[in-house]
């Protein structure tokens, strides 16, 4: 069972405007179907039982009969039917006619929602029929079969702690103060909208701003449905419009205009709309500050079954679709570069100092820097760039860091630390360094023996480039540039007081996924923007890009070949994005992270890769705090930041093993839902 989250359905059924039965007929159907997907929650049109356009046969007797006739034999099927039902009819109420919504469950009526405001202009006229729910006071009852059921604008349906249903129909949706404003105050995680909507060119759009708009700012999902093309056409067409939101995406969409029967079902993520909740506490003020009484009916729902029915992107922080994506490197860089650009005229007019590998990030962290100097009306060559070879450096990467400060019209400079190392080894009495009298000599002996090659081997060469950077930042009276991005950061795969420190920190928020696009958007977009030979920076970042990632502090192989691959050592990148994105923007614990990664990925990686990664991830999350407490300032990109300034404050000797315990006690999913103990 998928805890946490809530199995949802909005239904089109096929429609005649007074054929009851047939009416009855296509939404039992599709509340059967609703059964059968293991929905705890389906949402029907307005009006849906007669059709939204029987207009003044609203007034017939035989009509309002029917109509109760057919919500009467939905009552009794719903004993064998799991999810709650939301069905639209017209209700007479101590003589004045409503336009209701009526949650059916287990055999009985669960409460009758009127709709609170009615439209009377343009095309519609429904103040002629019927009476405005906002009129019925709170605590009011309707006597439905001899029964009293709550009747009003002050209801939810509880499924559950955090499965809390909310009710408004059609115009509600499109007033300035609609009443599932305050149902999200009031505790609804799932707000539902019965509507009927005729359909006019540029109307869908509009709706899906609506219902984005409203779980955004609702911390909600939110469940829209219109009716289907069975209305009648005499002066309008109708689209069958229905389509789930949830915190402001759409998850899930009707075929619009299709004359059969639809049901669209999804599951709404319940825990991260609680956590999204906790979180903005803007939300809590202005639930106080707009309190409303709320009458709680109580509904049996279970977790849905696997496997889980909704979109879940492997890869959170990039838009699956381009042009999206080409914006969102657009504003990346922006961000990026105007930061930077702010903090320099802050100082006055400091040159940039950077160290280039030749790698990704400090690729992403030149281009930058060359954008801010262009913003400051500074020339190209206040960049100085800075290669500093040590005993793992490459000459591809080498080549890379020079073709690129070239490309630029950056100042360069080559100042090797492989020797400065072994001193610093030597003089530490480290192993790897007795007896040794030159880097030659060092390496082979590294390369020789494994077990040498220890961190602070690797570290010694981080901290000198570190000083050798501030040092020349000094001498050039500027400021410089740091290079470790937004998973570098998550992981603590940089050295303290190496890489992990510097004077402004451009890539803190650009997570790995991302940066790539960035470079090849800026390779597409923007190459010719700071220099004549824009082929040339275009080969030079398409080169960046193909280098394997690594932070080449251990010796190549014989042949060259890099020695030291970051992801075979900490695992994919992608992965550990994944990871950062649910756990510190969504609140997901271990289980939570481990079966989203295994619903997003489809059989990439077994269930034992993802645990062994995930593992790694939230080991090293907890341990490299401290790393984190002291970060440079950098501006904040996207939605998961960790500044300890801003958006992330933890402390530094938090213990990990809880979590670390729950990944172990992660149980495998199996593709056909079932679950096993994993290996």
């Amino acid at each position: 069972m998928l805890d946490g989250f809530a199995r949802v359905s909005v239904a089109v059924p096929a429609c005649r405007v007074a054929d009851f039965a047939f009416n009855l007929e296509h939404t039992l159907e599709l509340w059967h179907r609703a059964h059968e997907a293991g929905c705890g929650l389906v949402v029907f049109p307005e009006l849906g039982l007669c059709g939204y356009t029987a207009r003044d046969l609203f007034f017939d007797g035989h009509l309002l009969r029917s109509c109760l006739a057919a919500l009467h034999a939905l009552v009794d099927a719903s004993r064998d039917l799991d999810p709650m039902g939301l069905v639209g009819l017209p209700l007479r109420v101590e003589g004045a006619l409503y336009n209701v919504a009526v949650a059916i469950h287990g055999g009985r009526i669960l409460g009758v929602v009127p709709k609170a405001y009615l439209p009377n202009y343009r095309e519609f006229e429904e103040a002629r029929w019927f009476r405005p729910g906002a009129d019925v006071p709170p605590g009011a009852t309707a006597r439905l079969a001899g029964v009293e059921v709550p009747f009003g604008l002050d209801l939810l349906f509880e499924g559950g702690p955090d499965f809390v249903v909310g009710v408004e129909i059609c115009e509600d949706y499109w007033v300035q103060l609609p009443p599932s404003a305050f149902q999200v105050g009031a505790g609804a995680t799932v707000c539902c909208n019965l509507s009927a909507s005729n359909f006019t060119v540029g109307k869908a759009e509009l709706r899906r701003l609506l219902g984005r708009s409203a779980s955004d700012r609702g911390k909600c999902a939110y469940l829209y449905v219109a009716a289907g093309p069975g209305e009648s056409s005499t002066d309008l067409a109708f689209d069958a419009d229905a389509f789930v939101c949830e915190n402001g995406a759409v998850l899930a969409e009707s075929r619009r205009f299709l004359r059969d029967d639809q049901l669209v079902v999804c599951d709404v993520d319940l825990d991260g709309l609680v956590h999204e909740r906790m979180q903005t506490t803007s939300f809590g003020d202005v639930a106080r500050t707009h309190r409303r009484s709320y009458r709680r009916v109580r509904f049996e729902s279970s977790p849905p079954p696997m496997p889980l029915r909704r979109r879940v992107p492997a890869h959170p922080f990039l838009p699956s679709d381009p042009k999206t994506l080409a914006t969102r490197c657009w504003e990346v860089f922006e961000i990026q570069s105007n930061g930077l650009a702010t903090r320099m005229r802050a100082l006055g007019r400091p040159k940039l100092v950077l160290g280039v590998s030749g790698g990704i990030d400090s690729t992403q962290a030149a281009l930058v820097a060359i954008q801010a100097l262009a913003l400051c009306g500074q020339p190209a060559d206040d960049l100085l760039c800075v290669t500093m070879p040590g005993l793992g450096t490459t000459a591809g990467t080498r080549s890379n860091a020079e073709d690129l400060a070239k490309a630029l019209g950056a100042r360069f400079r080559e100042i090797g630390v492989s020797e400065g190392s072994r001193q610093i080894l030597a003089d530490m009495g480290h192993p790897a360094a007795a007896g040794v009298d030159s880097v030659a000599a060092l390496v082979e002996r590294l390369r020789s023996d494994a077990a040498l090659a220890d961190v602070t081997v690797e570290n010694v060469q981080a901290r000198l480039r570190t000083l050798i950077l501030m040092s020349l930042a000094n001498r050039e009276r500027g400021i410089l540039v740091g290079t470790g991005d937004l998973s570098e950061k998550a992981l603590g795969w940089s050295t303290y007081s190496g890489d992990h420190i510097s004077m402004y920190d451009v890539n803190a928020g650009v997570p790995k996924t991302l940066i790539q696009f960035v470079i090849r958007w800026v390779a597409n977009e923007r190459a010719g923007a700071w220099t004549g030979d824009a082929e040339a920076l275009r080969a030079t970042l398409f080169a960046v890009l193909e280098t394997p990632i690594s932070p080449e502090l251990l010796p190549a192989d014989a042949e060259g070949r890099i020695a030291q691959l970051t992801e075979d050592a900490i695992g994919p990148y992608e992965l550990h994005d994944f990871f950062l994105y649910h756990f510190a923007r969504r609140g997901a614990p271990p289980e939570r992270l481990l079966l989203l990664a295994w619903h997003a990925f489809e059989g990439r990686y077994d269930g034992e890769t993802l645990r062994r990664w995930c593992r790694v991830f939230v080991r090293r999350f907890f341990w490299s705090q401290f790393k984190r407490s002291c970060t440079a300032d950098g501006p904040k990109v996207g939605t998961v930041a960790l500044s300890p300034r801003g958006d992330w404050r933890m402390p530094s000797d938090a213990q990990v093993q809880s979590w670390l315990d729950a990944i172990e006690r992660w149980q495998v999913p199996q593709r056909d839902g079932t679950g096993e103990r994993g290996a």
